[in-house]
């Protein structure tokens, strides 16, 4: 059944977010490993489409008319597509960046979609196993066949040696000093990719590899100096994000007076400093 159309308030229940500031950082992970399958104008209307989601963190109800309009004046007549733009939604939609509801009026015409983001996945430790309590009588023939069992099934743990070569091996020779499980140096490594392009850095590979590698440096003085660092790797997201964002400011001094400007459905405007927003 299709939900009936309305004002963008009456669809609160659709947002996965708190606030537009956890909005932003779940569509900057999205962006980060999902970017290069979208083509650069298929990019400008997902932009869009992000900056009409703001009054409801994540959920829009936006005419894709209206949405074309906007693109079009800020690209001063050289816009995209509605045909670019629908292939950006059913891309979103096939990678799970969004979860769409058709709408329809009182009379049950059709209305605008609404669009509702989604967050992006976060992998969870598996939950430990009760162990079962021991028997008074004990086959051990059986508990060896068990233990044996139970050694092939663990898992293997795999070193530095088998890190994706997608990750520089400069970064791996650097990390596994201290940690030299694969997945946790790809882990650090995507959270270099995240804040490279949070600030519009990700095609600066080598600047922003040395600036990685800085950080990393910064994480490991912090923990061998002090106990209080609670999770390394945000600790470690927050030095880069830092030393990214200085380095954005000084090279584009004028972005910090032009904060974003969405206008709304309503017509209402909004502006938001994602730059200067708290961290």
């Amino acid at each position: 059944m299709n939900l009936k159309s309305g004002r963008i308030e009456e669809f609160e229940g659709y947002s996965q977010f708190k606030s537009v500031k956890e909005f932003n950082t779940h569509v900057e992970m999205w962006l980060a490993v999902k970017k290069q399958e979208f083509s650069k104008g298929e990019l400008v209307g997902l932009k869009r489409l992000v900056r009409f989601s703001v009054k409801v963190p994540g959920v829009s109800n936006a005419k894709i008319g209206t949405l074309l309009k906007a693109i079009n004046e800020e690209y001063q007549g050289n816009g995209i597509s509605r045909s670019t733009f629908k292939r950006m939604i059913l891309k979103a939609k096939e990678m799970g960046i969004l979860t769409i509801h058709e709408t329809e009026r009182k009379n049950g015409s059709q209305s605008s979609n609404l669009y509702s983001f989604n967050r992006f996945p976060q992998s969870e430790p598996p939950k430990a196993k009760k162990l079962n309590q021991p028997k008074e009588t004990i086959n051990l023939l059986k508990t060896n066949i068990q233990e044996n069992t139970k050694r092939n099934e663990a898992p293997i743990e795999i070193d530095y040696t088998f890190v994706s070569d997608k990750v520089p091996q400069t970064f791996v020779q650097l990390v596994k000093y201290f940690f030299k499980d694969a997945k946790t140096i790809e882990e650090y490594w995507h959270m270099v990719q995240i804040a490279a392009f949070r600030f519009e850095y990700d095609q600066n590979t080598e600047d922003f590899l040395s600036i990685a590698i800085n950080s990393f440096k910064q994480l490991i003085r912090k923990l061998k100096s002090t106990k209080t660092v609670g999770k390394p790797i945000a600790f470690f997201y927050g030095i880069l994000t830092n030393k990214l964002k200085e380095l954005y400011l000084d090279q584009l001094p004028e972005i910090e007076s032009k904060p974003f400007r969405y206008v709304l459905e309503t017509g209402e405007v909004m502006y938001y400093d994602w730059l200067n927003r708290e961290e």
